[in-house]
């Protein structure tokens, strides 16, 4: 019970900081002039070698974001199979 309660929060805080994190892209991409690769990623991510380029920098709250989302799910699918695997 205990490590299903710690998948859900890590899903959950995962899902959270993504969604939120490619909302704010999504509302950045009408003013971009400037890019390289995909818009939304550029957005993300963005680069250090263009000047004057409109990005959020937000590469590595996103990566934790993910991570965290991949380890909720790994964490509540472990739980599953643990609990089938006991009937």
């Amino acid at each position: 019970m205990k490590r299903t309660a710690i998948g859900i929060t890590f899903l959950t805080i995962g899902t959270f900081i993504c969604l939120s994190i490619i909302n704010l892209a999504y509302k950045l991409l009408p003013i971009m002039s400037v890019w390289r690769g995909h818009k939304l990623w550029f957005a993300i991510f963005g680069a250090n070698d263009i000047s004057n380029a409109d990005s959020l920098f937000l590469g590595i709250p996103f990566t934790i974001g993910s991570i965290l989302f991949i380890l909720g799910v790994v964490i509540l699918s472990c739980e599953l199979f643990n609990l089938l695997n006991k009937r």
